[in-house]
């Protein structure tokens, strides 16, 4: 123990440890304000979708992908000129009672009787993948869609630019949503989200993803 006190009493070796601790430090602030930076350009750009079943039934799963589809259906055909992610709320909001009688109809046809609310926020989403685009945690805005009791598993996808599969089984995005999210990323968040081959980029996701995780940043609730 004396031994140790008088190294410690060590001034070289004092210096190092601050140096060490404050090169940590520094090394940790860079990290945070980059995943930082990063994560809000992101989510300043793509706008979500998610839609929460009635319970975990079978039917009230396979209910969920109904609405889904006729609600992506319909977003389809009203948003061929949409370029930003502003435009994309804008017409959403602008057709939410459109979106609420879709999703009741598409209800009722298939002989329940839920209502649904829906409505636009800011909500957390989990890392997810679609295709060869990553997105990481945090928070977005979305249009969420909530059947019934809304107490079922989740779904989640990007409405601006389009990235949601009706069919999910084929995990191909398609090259113009590719571009349409380029245009409206930063080149860096691009790469990041979109880069499966290299570890730097691999890296970089990962730091987001541990930042998100901890509860780090300000906008996440």
């Amino acid at each position: 123990m004396r031994n140790f006190i008088k190294f410690m009493k060590n001034s070289k070796v004092k210096a190092t440890i601050i140096l060490i601790f404050l090169l940590i430090l520094y090394t940790s602030i860079c990290a945070l304000n980059y995943a930082q930076a990063i994560s809000s350009n992101i989510s300043s750009n793509v706008f979500r979708l998610h839609v929460i079943a009635n319970s975990n039934s079978d039917e009230d799963q396979n209910l969920k992908y109904l609405v889904r589809d006729s609600l992506l259906e319909y977003m389809n055909k009203i948003s061929d000129n949409i370029s930003s992610k502003e435009e994309a709320i804008s017409l959403v909001y602008n057709n939410i009672d459109n979106f609420k009688e879709i999703a009741l109809n598409t209800i009722r046809e298939n002989g329940f009787d839920y209502d649904v609310n829906i409505n636009i926020g800011n909500f957390y989403f989990p890392t997810k993948y679609y295709g060869d685009i990553s997105f990481p945690a945090g928070m977005y805005d979305a249009l969420k869609v909530e059947i019934g009791n809304a107490d079922g598993r989740n779904w989640w996808c990007v409405m601006f630019p389009s990235l949601c599969f009706i069919d999910v089984t084929s995990g191909v995005v398609e090259e113009d949503s590719k571009q349409l999210l380029e245009d409206n990323l930063s080149d860096e968040s691009y790469s990041i989200v979109s880069d499966t081959e290299s570890d730097e980029f691999k890296f970089k996701f990962k730091i987001l993803e541990f930042f998100n995780s901890n509860d780090l940043f300000a906008f996440k609730k």
